[in-house]
């Protein structure tokens, strides 16, 4: 390649990634609207909601693509049961704790990946091991406080919901390879969708205001965290180049502190914020190496 492909292909994927920071930042906030929907929703009402309009909302991209639903039928059931889980740890966590917190909490599936996919026999670097162990010395910031070490029950469901979105990425790994991205995404939304729906009747309440009352919140989610979000990453990351996707992904977490300081006037002590910033850079440094696809970058939708 000549040095003047090469500047044209960098200014090129520029443009992309530039899609992958929006793609950061519309999920970083949507930390602050799963906060929001829960002062009116349980959490499996609020994930039945969400989901289904983003299954939605990628419906006419499918159509476009002319993309073939038969084959992402088993692939979206598998990959949709564990969405089921891992959202809902999440949006349960949610309750407790705070979207800055949230957002750098689930972003440990960033190095947790790389430990799964080690178990399943691939090999791992020093630098992802590295990075593991700056996640859980920042984990140990944030979880000091003036009474000393404990994480509350909301970063508990939060952390326990990192491994499930660690697992799902390792699925969306397996299957995606060989069926259209965009037809799994519905199918796996929609069955995910679907499942919340018992799992809230059984263990939730809803009044007859309470959909409207988390309307916007609701909107948010579905629209723009699931349906803009992962279409802005599908795209993007056909051209971005890989390991600068993986570093700008990752600032999903610091997207979910200043939304939730600007928006919900969440704040943190010195200690805390800096243990997000070890968070981060461990998040950072596990994604450097050379990438294999199971140590590719997702969202949280």
């Amino acid at each position: 390649m000549t040095t003047t492909s090469q500047g044209r292909s960098y200014a090129h994927a520029g443009r992309y990634e530039s899609l992958l920071f929006i793609t950061a930042a519309i999920w970083g906030s949507g930390f602050v609207a799963q906060r929001l929907g829960l002062q009116s929703l349980g959490p499996f009402t609020f994930n039945a909601l969400r989901f289904a309009i983003g299954s939605l909302a990628l419906v006419p991209l499918a159509l476009a693509r002319r993309a073939s639903f038969r084959p992402v039928l088993v692939p979206g059931l598998i990959a949709g049961s564990v969405l089921l889980v891992a959202s809902g740890l999440q949006q349960a966590g949610m309750q407790f704790t705070t979207a800055g917190k949230g957002g750098f909490i689930t972003g440990l599936y960033v190095v947790l990946v790389p430990i799964g996919a080690a178990f399943l026999g691939r090999r791992v670097d020093l630098k992802t091991w590295a990075g593991v162990a700056l996640a859980v010395l920042g984990m140990f910031f944030i979880s000091v406080d003036g009474e000393g070490l404990g994480l509350g029950r909301g970063e508990l469901l939060v952390l326990a919901s990192a491994f499930f979105w660690a697992a799902h990425i390792l699925v969306l790994d397996r299957f995606s390879p060989r069926v259209d991205p965009i037809a799994l995404a519905i199918v796996q939304f929609a069955v995910c969708a679907v499942l919340s729906v018992p799992v809230a009747a059984l263990t939730e309440s809803l009044g007859p205001g309470d959909i409207a009352a988390s309307l916007w919140p609701v909107l948010y989610s579905g629209l723009l965290t699931i349906g803009v979000g992962f279409t802005l990453q599908a795209v993007a990351q056909v051209k971005a180049h890989p390991a600068r996707a993986s570093i700008i992904m990752s600032l999903e977490a610091a997207f979910a502190v200043l939304s939730g300081w600007l928006i919900l006037g969440e704040l943190m002590d010195a200690r805390q914020l800096a243990g997000c910033a070890i968070m981060l850079a461990g998040m950072i440094l596990a994604q450097l190496p050379g990438r294999s696809p199971a140590s590719g970058s997702g969202g949280t939708p």
